[in-house]
């Protein structure tokens, strides 16, 4: 039977029909007898009307990207890594499918769309109060997840709790293999004393500002190190670097660690020196001795410490007074009753200005004030005091504040019809002291 639409390309003649004598279908021209078309295989396109039709129109159904189900079973890995409930697994990939999908993330690479899926889990275990940390997060990722996750909650405007550390620090001791089924019984310790320790040391580190702005992770394993060497501090244990410890311990070691031991190291110092007993004595190379005693009575030595800095500044700010005043009235020749009333008042603004100098942030043109802060700074740099120096405790980046260059204003120019203000008139009269030196110096040249 001839087949209808089709043609011969040799004849152009329309008689084309069906040879199946052999094991394969053929279409034949009758007229030339010339072979039209070899058998269809299964896997040929579907002609409608002469156009290829899509997968999405034969089967209704729109096909998933790749990346989209990569970026899901990156996602599923984690989930089985990190051992969550089925609960947040399925809320990690609802929130995945809906990121993935914003013009912030779908034309972005391959390696964001997986910190993408990271992102997700964390969130997800935030909501439901799993402790996971960003650290460790970052760590399956080895990426920086932190500017994703800020996206991530800005765009599907998810209002996610904020974990503390002491939070997570159980779970994160958890990793440290120091039980005396893996390391010999003078290294071993005990997971419950260890964590004990440990949050105590965190909650000292957030008093006194050396968690804020910082990276948990470091600040825990700080904690655990100093926490194990102070439990049973002997010569054994002291001897052991935070190197050796991670080794022992089967985790990876975190390079800002160390500094954060050094921090807590100060920390514990300042309060043990408040020990009657310890007084001076206690150094960085033996605090680890007195962790328990200082852990136990912080709250005590932390008022201690901070009302003994307070008498300190107190009694410098005085003793610059008193330099100061000296000096004002030593090379003077001239002296009025007046003037002597005027240095009785200097005297009581003198102690009041000590006081006000206990409180950051406070400032007079008084020069019996706390003396100058800022005088290590360049000329053009930000001239604002550095408070952080003044005070016992203070946040790092107040402490290592960062020189920011100023910018000097433009030179106008000067055509002598500006107007003359109050404190430009002030500034060229003369002080009582200019006064004083000036009519000395008016002596001294009429004598000669």
């Amino acid at each position: 039977m001839p087949r209808a639409g089709l043609s011969c390309p040799g004849c152009g003649s329309s008689n084309i029909v069906d040879d199946d004598l052999y094991c394969q279908v053929q279409l034949v021209c009758v007229d030339c007898g010339s072979v039209v078309s070899e058998g269809h295989l299964a896997d040929d396109p579907v002609h409608v009307g002469g156009s290829e039709v899509s997968y999405s129109r034969s089967t209704a159904v729109k096909k998933p990207c790749m990346n989209l189900i990569n970026g899901l079973q990156r996602l599923k890995a984690m989930c089985r890594i990190l051992r969550v409930n089925r609960e947040i697994e399925d809320l990690a990939q609802t929130y995945y499918n809906k990121a993935y999908v914003h013009e912030s993330f779908i034309r972005v690479s391959l390696q964001k769309k997986e910190v993408l899926a990271g992102c997700c889990v964390l969130v997800s275990c935030r909501l439901l109060n799993w402790p996971i940390t960003m650290g460790t997060i970052g760590c399956l990722l080895e990426a920086d997840p932190g500017a994703v996750y800020k996206e991530l909650v800005k765009i599907l405007k998810i209002e996610a709790p904020l974990v503390s550390v002491t939070d997570v620090l159980e779970s994160h001791s958890q990793e440290y293999k120091i039980s005396s089924l893996h390391v010999p019984e003078e290294l071993a310790e005990n997971a419950k004393d260890l964590t004990k320790r440990a949050v105590a040391l965190v909650e000292l580190a957030a008093d006194t500002w050396i968690v804020t702005g910082r990276r948990p992770v470091p600040i825990m394993m700080a904690a655990i190190y100093l926490s194990w060497q102070s439990l049973k501090p002997t010569k054994h244990r002291l001897k052991f670097s935070l190197d050796k410890f991670c080794q022992m311990a089967k985790v990876k070691k975190h390079k800002p660690a160390m500094k954060r031991i050094t921090e807590m190291k100060e920390v514990l110092c300042k309060l043990g020196k408040e020990i009657p007993w310890v007084g001076e004595t206690v150094t960085p190379d033996n605090v680890v001795r007195q962790v328990e005693d200082i852990l136990q009575h912080r709250y005590a030595l932390l008022r201690r410490a901070l009302a003994t800095h307070e008498d300190t500044l107190l009694a410098d700010s005085q003793a610059s007074c008193e330099d100061s005043l000296n000096e004002e009235t030593a090379p003077s020749q001239i002296s009025e009753p007046a003037e002597q009333n005027s240095n009785a008042s200097s005297v009581e603004q003198c102690k009041l200005n000590a006081e006000r100098a206990q409180r950051p942030g406070d400032g007079d043109d008084n020069p019996c004030t706390v003396p100058d802060l800022h005088s290590d700074t360049d000329e053009g740099q930000d001239p604002a005091p550095n408070w952080g120096k003044r005070v016992l405790f203070a946040p790092p980046c107040v402490i290592h504040a960062k020189r920011r260059r100023v910018e000097q204003p433009k030179l106008k120019d000067v055509t002598g019809d500006e107007e003359i203000s109050d404190s430009e008139i002030d500034s060229y009269i003369r002080t009582p002291r200019e006064a004083r030196e000036f009519a000395l110096t008016q002596e001294m040249l009429s004598s000669v």
